[in-house]
């Protein structure tokens, strides 16, 4: 027998004993325990996981979404066959066309490598409208429509006036997937402590859903995915991510995205996140955790040292890591940020990887007389349309369109691959 090393003991240290793993069932299978019983007491509310998940199956369908969209707001109706129709002739240029375009015949010699395809991901389209100008316009010019639109509009707001089922349904046709933050949310008056400029360093002990909000998180979920299909969404608070983990335990198909606001910047806190991913797991190894946005503090290494682990506890192909090219001039981040090259140095080798543009390209947001603002999520529609700056945020959207397209070019010319919405580009 070999000699066991210093580093070999302080490994075995580390080994966690079965008896853990029992005293955490005993906790969690305890009838008597509050923060048990008040969630399922949530979820029962709703019906078994099989007819929460058979309500949201049914609210999903396209023709139910679309009549969903009769109802509340007609005129979109036009827009979706439009969309459609695009879709159907060929109308969005092809994966290899497009290819062409940047490289000419040479792209017909090369091999890409799809096995590290960059999702193209967009932030924030708040409006259904953005989602059709931007699509009239790729099938005009023969640019990329992303593969994964995230958006965090008031969800009551654009449940009343029809936006939520006429971007889910449009989501259907170009086949991408999105994600919907619930209004319970750190920015909701959860805290009666905190609000405004004033008490903004209040919030550095993190957004926040205290007290019984993570089960009101829980109950607005249930609402929207059984009445419109709503699977994935954004995930804010350690709390919630754990109530999400315990519903896809019971057997509901529960999706979430980690967003950067909860501040994954080292890969030991990726290490956290991606253990509880792991121990919450469901016998099959699937997990509702299937996006983790980094905080964009993160460099390259942080990404693929946390990547060997990520593949060691088999959620390569399961969780996406998502990384912001760009970020809204005002009200995040200092500005000039722009970490396309950091994707391009990624993109060879690492797996299930995102590329996040949540701004314009800085030298173009810094000529706009009214750059992108974060701060400008949170307006309800009628208060933008009342002071006329809706084509004014329009076009700061579209900044962003054009910054996703630069980087799908940057990937192309290079021989890597990228992830468009599939049912457009193939």
């Amino acid at each position: 027998m070999g000699c066991v090393t210093m580093r070999d003991a302080l490994l075995e240290k580390l080994r966690l004993s079965p008896a853990r793993l029992e005293t955490l069932n005993a906790v969690l299978l305890n009838p008597d325990l509050r923060v048990i019983s008040d969630f399922l007491d949530v979820v029962l509310k709703y019906g078994t996981p099989q007819e929460i998940n058979h309500r949201a199956e049914e609210a999903s369908q396209l023709p139910v979404l679309l009549e969903q969209v009769r109802r509340t707001r007609p005129e979109y109706l036009a827009d979706l066959e439009w969309l459609r129709q695009a879709r159907d002739s060929g109308a969005f240029i092809r994966i290899q066309d497009y290819r062409r375009k940047v490289l000419g015949g040479k792209a017909d010699r090369m091999e890409f490598p799809d096995r590290y395809s960059v999702t193209m991901e967009i932030s924030a389209c708040q409006y259904f409208p953005w989602l059709m100008e931007i699509a009239r316009r790729a099938a005009e010019r023969g640019e990329i429509m992303p593969a994964r639109f995230i958006r965090v509009r008031n969800m009551k707001e654009q449940e009343a006036d029809g936006d939520l089922p006429a971007f889910a349904a449009a989501m259907q046709i170009i086949g991408a997937s999105y994600v919907e933050q619930l209004d319970t949310r750190g920015s909701d008056g959860s805290n009666i402590h905190l609000g405004g400029a004033d008490t903004l360093i209040g919030y550095y002990g993190g957004v926040g859903q205290p007290n019984h909000y993570p089960l009101k998180w829980l109950d607005e979920y249930l609402y929207y995915y059984t009445r419109y299909g709503v699977r994935q969404v954004l995930n804010v608070n350690p709390g919630t991510v754990l109530v999400g983990y315990l519903l896809h335990r019971l057997g509901v198909d529960i999706e979430f995205k980690i967003s950067v606001t909860l501040g994954n910047d080292n890969p030991y806190s990726a290490l956290w996140t991606l253990l509880t991913a792991h121990l919450f797991s469901r016998d099959d190894g699937s997990t509702p955790l299937v996006g983790f946005n980094w905080s964009n503090s993160v460099n390259n290494e942080t990404i693929e040292i946390t990547a060997q682990f990520r593949k060691a506890l088999g959620l390569e192909d399961l969780v996406r890591f998502e990384h912001h090219v760009t970020e809204t001039w005002k009200g995040l981040v200092i500005q000039p940020y722009n970490r396309r090259d950091d994707i391009l140095a990624l993109a060879d080798h690492i797996a299930n990887l995102s590329a996040k543009h949540e701004g314009g390209e800085p030298e173009v947001e810094m000529s706009r007389q009214r750059p992108s603002d974060v701060q400008d999520y949170y307006r309800l529609k009628e208060e933008i349309l009342a002071t006329g700056e809706w084509e004014t945020l329009t076009l700061n959207f579209q900044d962003k369109f054009d910054s996703l397209n630069r980087t799908a070019w940057a990937l192309t010319e290079r021989g890597l691959s990228f992830t468009a919405a599939r049912n457009l580009h193939g």
